[in-house]
Order: structure tokens, then sequence, then C-alpha cells
């Protein structure tokens, strides 16, 4: 999707450093825009209108892109490097992996981007991050962490991949790796602190390796082949080692549980945490949705346990439009 905004000329990658054709694989990332209804239990938060980027991984105008942007929409365009607009249906997004799928309904006519091996990516490693658009869209990057991620709306990766310079209009975005093949999909900004304190944004890319064992699942169900890992429907942050409830999903399990913005998380199962990563490890070793989460939570100087009966968050959510 094309914009009035461009990458500054001496970030954007230059064809020559390349081993393969940059303007080709451009051609394969498209513009996306999402309608999400206000009524939508993620419109508050994410809104009712979304943009960004997907990534043509097949040639049949299967589009890879990350999911908070397709998450309950009933509308959804794709825009080609040539002008062109294309609707498109959510197949799939997966709260797991952080993935959406869209599949254009017309044909794109694009090439579509092979799959790298992501685990094998090194740090310092020359990347290109692109949205659409082609070069004035693109940024010539390196690799500048690997290291696991724990999100707030209980979300984690073991390792994610994190670059530098960071791109301004993320979400979605190919990470193309040095031998033209797509190594993640771009999800967040987020800040890292250099030498002397500065603080120098990046981008967190989800890596394609976590797609490649239930891309089948996603096309072919729209959710994975397994049971749901259980969903609390909260917003939490890590706070001097603690793990601290910083907001709530409407009608999610733990409002229903009585929990409240400020509520420490002291331990689940009687067993201490002091990390989101830990913690949400712990919740979904219970067992799968629907489980009972026992949690010891700590509230203006009193501590009692409470067990918050899990759900599945894709039955929170609106189910994608059939057309």
């Amino acid at each position: 999707m094309p914009s009035e905004w461009v990458v500054a000329e001496e970030l954007q990658p230059n064809p020559s450093d390349y081993g393969y054709d940059l303007n080709r694989a451009l051609t394969s990332v498209v513009g996306l825009r999402a309608v999400i209804p206000p009524d939508a239990a993620t419109a508050e938060v994410l809104g009712t209108e979304r943009a960004g980027n997907g990534v043509v991984i097949r040639e049949n105008g299967l589009v890879l892109t990350i999911g908070y942007l397709v998450t309950e929409a009933e509308t959804i365009w794709l825009s080609t490097h040539d002008g062109r607009k294309v609707p498109g249906h959510v197949l799939a997004f997966d709260q797991e992996t952080g993935f959406g799928l869209v599949q254009a309904l017309s044909p794109l006519g694009l090439p579509a981007f092979s799959f790298d091996q992501s685990a094998t990516a090194k740090v310092g490693e020359s990347v290109v991050v692109a949205g659409a658009g082609g070069r004035a869209h693109a940024v010539a990057a390196r690799i500048v962490a690997k290291q696991e991620f724990a999100g707030y709306w209980e979300y984690y990766l073991d390792e994610a991949i994190f670059t530098a310079p960071f791109h301004p209009n993320w979400g979605g975005t190919a990470l193309i790796g040095p031998a033209g093949d797509l190594l993640g999909i771009g999800s967040l900004q987020l800040e890292r602190t250099r030498d002397g304190g500065r603080a120098e944004p990046i981008n967190m890319m989800v890596p394609i390796d976590i797609l490649k064992p239930v891309l089948t699942d996603l096309v072919k169900f729209g959710r994975l082949g397994r049971p749901a890992r259980p969903w609390l429907g909260l917003y939490s942050t890590e706070i001097d080692q603690r793990v601290v409830v910083a907001g709530l999903a409407k009608r999610g399990p733990a409002r229903r549980a009585e929990l409240k913005t400020g509520d420490i998380i002291l331990a689940v199962g009687g067993a201490g945490v002091s990390d989101l990563a830990d913690f949400y490890r712990k919740i979904w070793s219970l067992g799968n949705a629907g489980v009972g989460v026992p949690l010891t939570v700590h509230r203006d100087g009193d501590t009692f346990d409470v067990t918050v009966k899990s759900g599945e968050r894709s039955q929170f959510l609106k189910k994608p439009s059939v057309h």
C-alpha cells in the first residue's frame, strides 16, 4: 500500500548489493487494509481500520501477514506495486504463532516467496525489511538480536528476530534473507538501549520457521489442528520482577473471575512467577483451553487465591466473513 512517506534514501537497499533480483522480490510485498466491525472484541484496542503489509507466499494469491491486522476483519483489500486493488478473504489469524493468512479473491499475478531457514540466520547478517511499494518502502537492515520475546497479550516466541535500522511501517513487512527468501514477518517496533544509554528503535520479526509446521492446518481449517492452549484475557507487564495486570479483555475469563488492573500475579498453581515468559509457560503447562488456572494474587495489601476458568481465545472473536 504505497503512501506518501518514503524510507530515507541512504537506508534503502541497493539492488547491486544482493545476489538475487531485489526489485522482483519487492513486488511480492502487498499493501493490506482491513475494516473491523465496531462491536468486535479487538476494536477498542486495535481499532476498526488497520493498514499494513502482506507477503505473497503462494502463486494462487495466498498472502501471509501479521495476525493483528486481520483479526476479526470483515473487509480486506490488497494493493499491489502497480496500483491494483484486490479484495481478500481472511483464512486464519493464529494467536499462537502471531500470523494471519489472507486469500486474494482475484488473481494477483505476483511471484511467491520461498521460505528460508530462520533458525540458521545469524546476528549481524544483512537483510531487507520490505513494505509494499518497492525500494522506497524498504530498509537495508541487519539482524541485531535473536532471543525470546513475551508479549503482554499472552504471546510468546522462543526466538524472535530483531532488526535495525527500524522500518516505520512494520506491520506485516517481509524480512528477506541473503538468498532472497522469506525469513519472517514484521510484528512490532521496540527499543533497545545502546552504549551511553541511547534508545534505538528496532523491529521485532516473527520467524518463518514456526509457520512451516502449521501452514497446512491454517489453510485447510483456519486454525491449528491441535487443542487450543488456555487463554485468560489478561494484558500483563513486568514491573520490578513481578507480573502485573495492565488490562483485561472484555468478556474474557480473567474479567469474569474479577481480576483487576494493578493486581500482581505471584504464582500459578503454587509455583512463583517473576516474568511474563515464565507466567505463560506455567499457564500453558496446565492443559488445554478450558482448564482452571489457579493464581495467587496480591491486591491492595492482601494476598488471595483465585481459579480462572480459561477459555479459547478464538471463541471470543468474530469469525471471518464468508465471501
